[in-house]
């Protein structure tokens, strides 16, 4: 019989799983060399993956300021993950994008949280797992300001 739960055990359980993934994550991308990532630069990586963006995009998209965004920006430019580009539309703009070392880090990013997936699918069978992912869209759906593939951080 299952354990009779408090109301915000699920939401606990859902930052946990959440949580040692990525801790997961980080130790495997070391030892594929990405020693130098951390789990906020992840959040920058999905937002220039689909174009590159702006440092104040960026700063917008992490909660912090364009000084901040820029420490970080240096922080991957210096590590070969990051470059900085003429921005198309703006003379005086510069596009963050992705360098081949930033791509392959999203590559293997998502090879390990794919073995992470097949994990629970081992666990849980196939077709609990496509019900938790279906359910997971409705339960995020749920949230007024919800936008399905937008990643923030939430410090």
């Amino acid at each position: 019989m299952a354990e009779e739960a408090v109301g915000y055990d699920l939401t606990i359980l859902f930052a946990t799983a959440f949580q040692l993934a990525v801790e997961e994550l980080h130790v495997e991308l070391a030892k594929l060399g990405f020693d130098d990532v951390r789990p906020s630069h992840g959040f920058i990586f999905q937002l220039i993956s689909h174009g590159g963006a702006t440092g104040i995009e960026i700063a917008s998209h992490l909660g912090v300021t364009k000084q901040a965004a820029s420490i970080t920006i240096d922080y991957l430019e210096e590590h070969g993950y990051v470059n900085r580009e003429p921005h198309p539309s703006d003379r005086r703009g510069k596009l963050i994008v992705l360098t081949e070392r930033g791509w392959q880090c999203i590559r293997a990013t998502e090879r390990i949280f794919t073995l992470i997936e097949e994990r629970w699918k081992n666990v849980l069978g196939v077709e609990r797992v496509q019900a938790l992912r279906s359910d997971m869209r409705d339960i995020v759906r749920t949230f007024p300001n919800a936008r399905l593939g937008v990643f923030r951080p939430v410090w």
